[in-house]
């Protein structure tokens, strides 16, 4: 076992993040505890699936990992929990603003939960459309069990993109239990990722962005949703998603990015304080 602590820039709201984590948690891949403020699953890593436990501490993340870790998974880590923004950056650009700011002002230290796999993100996301969390859950359950590799402790390693692009789409469709225009969504985005196609804040996120659209089932909303989460696009802004347009009192996505230009460059984190405001409520 090694444990390595994670340092925080800034103060850090952990209790939102482990609400995320817990609504989202995939049976079979990972566990929320929110009693002991704990995370676990598997991670792909170059040196082989790692059983991974971050516990969030008041100003630090403590990790447990089954093996030492991979060069790049400790900035995988701190990426998907978003540990190097400044919060007093954000206070500063969005502390003002009349619609903003008090949340802001309210959770300084609030971060976006980013995304430890962008093949997994976007695919979990298509799951997830249009059904409730619970839903989701069940169905990203199914494919990890189905096509997912047993790792550790019961604990599945995420299907890799060959995997599930090897897969018919009625098979799939008869495996997680979808409609068919959905199978073949999943189909699509597996095939272009076992293609090449990587969804990682590395790449050109216009050509990422472009691609995505290209595929059946992929429309404005996902692509923003990823961007946002798996992108690591600080300025993202997903107009058209239901939750957002309530808590800004908009009936239309142009109403909402019309407000949300005051926020720029960093409209994602309004959208993430304006979602963690929905949720409390």
């Amino acid at each position: 076992m090694t444990s390595i602590r994670l340092e925080i820039t800034g103060s850090y709201e952990r209790m939102p993040l482990l609400a995320t984590l817990a609504a989202h948690a995939v049976p079979g891949l990972e566990v929320t505890d929110r009693q002991t403020l704990s995370h676990t699953r598997v991670i792909a890593t170059s040196a082989g699936p790692t059983l991974v436990t971050v516990r969030f501490r008041d100003d630090h993340l403590l990790l447990e990992l089954d093996r030492p870790p991979a060069p790049e998974l400790l900035p995988r880590l701190r990426r998907w929990f978003d540990l190097d923004t400044d919060p007093s950056s954000v206070s500063a650009a969005l502390g003002a603003d009349p619609v903003i700011g008090p949340l802001v002002l309210a959770r300084p230290g609030l971060r976006i939960l980013g995304s430890i796999d962008g093949f997994e993100t976007a695919l979990l996301t298509v799951l997830g459309q249009q059904v409730s969390l619970a839903a989701a859950r069940t169905f990203g359950a199914r494919l990890v069990r189905r096509y997912g590799v047993e790792a550790v402790a019961g604990y599945h390693s995420f299907p890799v993109a060959a995997t599930v692009a090897a897969a018919p789409v009625v098979e799939l469709q008869r495996v997680i239990g979808l409609p068919a225009s959905r199978a073949r969504t999943i189909h699509a985005v597996a095939a272009a990722c076992a293609d090449g196609l990587a969804i990682d804040p590395s790449g050109d996120h216009a050509e990422i962005r472009r691609r995505l659209l290209e595929l059946p089932g992929i429309g404005p909303w996902t692509v923003d949703y990823l961007a946002f989460r798996a992108l690591g696009d600080r300025d993202a802004f997903p107009a058209d998603d239901l939750v957002l347009k309530r808590a800004l009192g908009v009936g239309s996505a142009a109403q909402g990015r019309a407000m949300a230009e005051a926020w720029r460059p960093l409209r994602a984190y309004a959208v993430q304080h304006l979602w963690s405001v929905a949720a409390y409520a």
